[in-house]
Order: structure tokens, then sequence, then C-alpha cells
């Protein structure tokens, strides 16, 4: 009597396959550091030019655009950032991140939600502004003076387009 070929064809995948799956033993001792992964520590600087310049950025492109709805994702995921980075380190120099970034950017954030409700070009442009002073206000402050922040005059993301769709209202 003949074998079904898909027989045969799985007794191969499983000699080969075997090896290498989470059944395997090793006949060698294993060492736990080299197999764990690397503890990284993004640095602030890390965290900044990742997770708060982008938003940042998109932020005043969405208002610019008068796209009022991704304005108002962008704030909030903007506040987020700050949050996260207060949970990722804790101190800065000898400052309490949670609490700087509070003092820092609570009131511009609260002022640009007012002119994203408000769906004002103009209060947005104001208010955009003062949360940039206060970014680099807080760079001084840190004696990182160096870090000038600015209102974007490009977009760094040509894959995005921020107007607000035809469908959305203004």
């Amino acid at each position: 009597m003949r074998r079904p070929r898909c027989a045969s064809g799985l007794v191969l995948f499983s000699a080969l396959c075997v090896p290498f799956g989470a059944g395997a033993q090793s006949t060698t001792p294993q060492n736990p550091a080299v197999n764990a992964q690397p503890d990284y520590h993004p640095s602030m600087g890390d965290l900044m030019t990742t997770a708060i310049q982008p938003r940042h950025i998109k932020l005043q492109l969405a208002g610019s655009q008068q796209n009022w709805v991704y304005a108002s994702y962008e704030l909030s995921e903007l506040r987020h950032a700050f949050d996260r980075i207060a949970r990722t380190i804790l101190r800065y120099q000898t400052i309490d991140t949670a609490s700087m970034a509070t003092a820092v950017t609570q009131a511009p954030l609260d002022t640009l939600e007012q002119a994203i409700k408000a769906r004002s070009p103009t209060q947005f442009a104001v208010a955009y502004a003062q949360l940039t002073q206060a970014c680099n206000a807080c760079h001084q402050s840190l004696n990182h003076a160096a870090i000038v922040i600015k209102v974007p005059d490009s977009t760094m993301f040509p894959d995005q387009d921020f107007r607000p769709p035809a469908s959305a209202h203004r």
C-alpha cells in the first residue's frame, strides 16, 4: 500500500523543525546572561527626540491645516508621551521628572486644548508658540540652552497629509 505524499512531507518537516522548536533540549548548559534581553535605558534626549519632538511637530502641522480632529489626537499623544517619560525617567539631574513636565507643559497644553476646541487658527498659533517657548525655557533651566525648538517651517513627514479629510467638518 502506498503512503500519502503529505505524510512523508510531514515527517521531513518535523525532522527539520524539531531541533529548533520549543521542546528541543540542549546538550550544553544554558547561560542566562547569553540569552537575556539587553537592559535598555533610553536617555532623556532619546525620549525627547523619539516621543516628544515628532508629536510637537505633528501638532503644529495639524493645527496649521485646521485639522482639529487630528490636532486633538496629537495633543493627547503629546500629553501621554510626557507621562511615559516621567514613568521611565523618574528623576532628571536632581529634578522630579513628573513635576517638571507638569510645571512646564500643563498651562500651554491646556491653552492649546482650548484653541483646538474653539477651532481657532489664531488662538492655536499663539498657544503653540507658548508651548514652544516653554520647551525652550525648560531646556535653558536644565543647562541645555543649545537645544532650541521652533515652530516648524516644513514637514519631515512627506508621507502624511495634515489637511483634514474632505469628509471632516472644520
